[in-house]
């Protein structure tokens, strides 16, 4: 067996062994199958703990008990994150189990998570972190729902069993009847998002897993009243589900959890133990709502992103038609986003969202108006240039992962631009638009190019290499058929990217930008004097949008179906106003409204986001602590640490009611009720290296001192070298980009980016043949770099990078030794 992280990391073997007092049996079944665990009855030699604080009866009272609080919040997310597979969200139990991995990976320090297990038992280790990561690659991402019932079953269990073997049955005992209060709020968050069927479930295997748990004779015969309470609102909190009843599901399963927590208050041998586990059960309660906000569609401020889109594009037409000498329509044009801007949705919103993007956009309006009626093309370009930059900083603070959709709507529309004055004649600026879009793909803007090339190597290919490199060679050379050749290929396979890479409601809000967009376009060759052509891009669009528009027309009837009927009225007013002569303009301006309107009837249809919901689970848990044995247990204990909680609540639900960064609140939230934890065990020197809260001192976010003992290789360098073609990061798990695409003879350099010290190394049989081995450490197989690993060799750390020159035309896939089971892997193409 390999050395333990923790000593090759900390350069410590001072912690002394415990004595394992047996299986609390939680994690044993899911109501299904029992799981075999860990054979092991007591700690292995070289496994290592710290010496608990016995009170006199079993109870821990020590950092220990902090910290196997902390693994019942673990334990929490595991069975949220089948939850969610189980109610038809398998994509977003995926990413909650790999946020959980990346936050165990992050747990560094002697009383961290990750580095405690590891020395409680390297067993429960080693099968938490495959089956953690499995859960999310063999179960949630594959689909296949009994097997992540399978991993979480196991993971629980690992950890289940590491507490007891951590701090004994007295304190792991009512932390396991802690884990299944928690785990029966499932059902109230699932019920909260409409999944009654999940919910149901999820109180049913709950409460069948509790029947068969060690822990569950020991609340009967301890506290009987509780006892009798818990299965009782369990029990209803599985009927009220299988009746639709969101209000008695929130109601039972918080009897429930309050049940369960006062037998835990009664099972403890010591308050603060009982008390540090509630916090930790809190804390599993705000990963609910993020868990529960993360199921909805899209939210508003997408739409707002998506509205800001449709600015782009018609800043672009404004400048179109300065060139062309309408000086007049121009300014108006500019003149107008403003207008509708400074009354849209989205104008407080972006204010919000990135200040300076909202006053640079408007800055650029103004300026633009000003180049234009001072007939200064070069102004006019700077000018566009600065309402573009902002938007794109607004809509990737907007969007967020999202963003990539509505690009490829931007770059649909500038392309029917492209193609619009080829028709007109002017070649040259054709050409220049589509090399225009070729160097933003390529610069990553709005990170469209990564996440097509990793949405599908196929429609990367297409696009890029095949149909906008043609388009550009066609609008140049005059060549009519590739042009539209080329037009139609791009345009088709960055339709395909979005249905591919987006949801029907992601999809709609990208394509209505660019319905709106040709509907102006219409309106230039209007006022340009070509009536037939606007006919005929108002008829394109209603035969785009007729024939589904990647799920546009069916999500846009569906949503609101007045809406629907005055965006088909409206498109088609664009034909009949050209072909009758008038001002294409005012009526384009009016279908632009219906457009954006679909957008957010379309987002609110899909469920927007369960921000809302998500709120009141984060509100009922602050006024829950309000009233709770732990609220003035830890006011006494640490008032740093209880007003660090508070405060971490209070932000978490405003993050949620104002729109704010969810993810980034629940982690803040998480960190203050760790916090919590240590204070209420009279242990905050003890805190673990990666918590930097405020009042909290003495202890830096280093890795240890004995972070030397690993080493890297003579092809790991400290820095990124010059000429380094490339870089990729190493995150916590991943590579980042996990998929490169590279020249013979280019250089690539690994740079350690985040988490512990990673590897990358080649798997043998998945390089091309002909091509030597490669490694951090230099090894000369995968067996070697393996073992070399095992051995504290081929580690790139903070600050060093590995580098490495390929040679070899072809596919070479590679991994990270320790971040493997989490996914942790890559390929590097090598072209000719």
């Amino acid at each position: 067996m390999r050395s333990s992280r923790r000593k090759l990391l900390t350069g410590t073997a001072t912690a002394l062994a415990t004595g394992f007092a047996g299986c609390n049996g939680l994690g044993d079944t899911d109501g299904d199958a029992a799981i075999e665990t860990s054979s092991e009855s007591t700690p292995a030699q070289n496994e290592t703990s710290s010496t608990p604080t016995d009170d006199g009866s079993g109870g821990t009272a020590s950092p220990d008990a902090a910290v196997a609080a902390e693994w019942n919040a673990m334990r929490a997310r595991l069975w949220d994150a089948l939850a969610l597979g189980r109610a038809g969200s398998p994509g977003a139990g995926a990413t909650v189990a790999q946020q959980t991995f990346e936050r165990f990976e992050g747990a560094f320090g002697e009383y961290g998570a990750h580095e405690m297990l590891e020395a409680t038992s390297e067993a429960n280790y080693a099968e938490f972190e495959e089956a953690l990561g499995e859960l999310r690659a063999a179960g949630l991402d594959a689909g296949d729902l009994d097997r992540a019932r399978e991993e979480v079953t196991i993971a629980d269990a690992q950890l289940a069993e590491a507490q007891t073997r951590l701090v004994g049955d007295a304190t792991a005992r009512p932390l396991d009847l802690q884990a299944f209060g928690a785990v029966v709020q499932n059902a109230a968050f699932l019920a909260g998002a409409g999944q009654f069927e999940a919910a149901q479930t999820a109180a049913q295997t709950a409460l069948t897993r509790f029947e068969e748990s060690a822990v569950h004779e020991a609340f009967e015969g301890t506290d009987g009243d509780a006892y009798e309470r818990f299965e009782r609102a369990v029990e209803a909190t599985a009927s009220a589900a299988g009746n639709d009843n969101a209000d008695e599901v929130r109601t039972s399963a918080e009897d429930a959890f309050a049940a369960a927590l006062d037998g835990s208050y009664s099972l403890a041998a010591t308050e603060p133990v009982a008390a540090a586990g509630h916090v930790a059960a809190l804390q599993a309660r705000g990963w609910d709502a993020a868990a529960l906000a993360s199921m909805g569609g899209p939210s508003t401020a997408f739409a707002h992103a998506a509205a800001l889109t449709v600015y782009r594009a018609r800043a672009y037409d404004s400048r179109w038609l300065a060139a062309r000498g309408e000086t007049e329509r121009a300014a108006t044009v500019a003149s107008d986003v403003f207008a509708h801007f400074e009354g849209a949705r989205a104008h407080e919103a972006l204010e919000e969202a990135d200040g300076d993007a909202y006053e640079g956009f408007e800055a650029g309006l103004s300026e633009l108006r000003s180049a234009i009626e001072d007939g200064d093309a070069a102004a006019v370009d700077e000018a566009v240039a600065t309402v573009d930059e902002n938007l794109v900083a607004g809509v990737e603070a907007l969007a967020g992962s999202n963003a990539p959709l509505l690009e490829a709507a931007f770059f649909r529309a500038r392309l029917a631009d492209a193609r619009e004055r080829y028709r007109l004649g002017d070649g040259a600026v054709a050409a220049s638009i589509a090399q225009g879009l070729f160097e933003r793909f390529e610069g990553n803007e709005l990170d469209f190019h990564e996440t097509v090339e990793s949405t599908s190597e196929e429609l990367y290919t297409q696009f890029e290499e095949e149909h906008l490199s043609g388009l550009v060679d066609a609008f140049e050379t005059g060549d009519d058929s590739g042009v539209q050749t080329h037009y139609e290929g791009a345009q088709r396979t960055l339709l395909d990217f979005e249905t591919a890479a987006g949801t029907d409601a992601t999809v709609s809000g990208a394509e209505a930008g660019y319905v709106a967009a040709r509907g102006f376009d219409a309106a230039v060759l209007d006022a340009l004097g070509d009536d037939d052509r606007a006919v005929s891009i108002a008829q394109e669009t209603f035969e785009h949008f007729e024939s589904g528009a990647g799920g546009y027309h069916e999500a846009l009837e569906d949503a609101d179906e007045s809406v629907y009927e005055r965006f088909e009225e409206q498109l088609g007013a664009i034909a009949t106003a050209a072909g009758d002569g008038a001002d294409v303009y005012p009526v384009a301006k009016q279908f632009n409204a219906e457009a954006v309107a679909s957008i957010y009837a379309i987002v609110g249809s899909a469920g927007g986001s369960r921000t809302a919901a998500a709120a009141t689970v984060v509100s009922d848990t602050f006024a829950h602590f309000e009233d709770a044995r732990a609220h003035e247990m830890l006011e006494a204990a640490d008032h740093n640490a209880y007003e660090t909680f508070e405060a971490a609540l209070e932000g978490y639900v405003t993050a949620l009611q104002e729109g704010g960064d969810v993810q980034s609140a629940a982690e803040s939230f998480a960190r203050a009720a760790q916090y919590a934890q240590f204070a209420l065990v009279d242990a905050v020197e003890e805190l673990p290296l990666d918590l930097d809260l405020a009042g909290v001192g003495g202890q830096s976010a280093s890795h240890g001192e004995g972070e030397s003992d690993l080493q890297g290789g003579p092809n790991v360098v400290d820095g990124v070298p010059d000429d380094a073609d490339h870089v990729v990061d190493l995150s916590a798990v991943a590579f980042e980009p996990a998929d490169l695409t590279v020249s013979r003879g280019e250089t690539v350099a690994w740079r350690h980016a985040a988490g512990e010290p990673h590897s990358v190394s080649a798997y043998g049989d998945g390089i091309p043949d002909g091509a030597d081995y490669w490694a951090s450490g230099d090894f000369d197989s995968e067996e070697a770099a393996r073992t070399g690993w095992e051995n504290g060799r081929g580690a790139v750390q903070s600050g060093q990078a590995f580098v490495h020159t390929f040679e070899t035309a072809g596919t070479h896939e590679y991994f990270c030794i320790p971040h493997e089971a989490a996914g942790m892997v890559g390929t590097v193409t090598v072209e000719e």
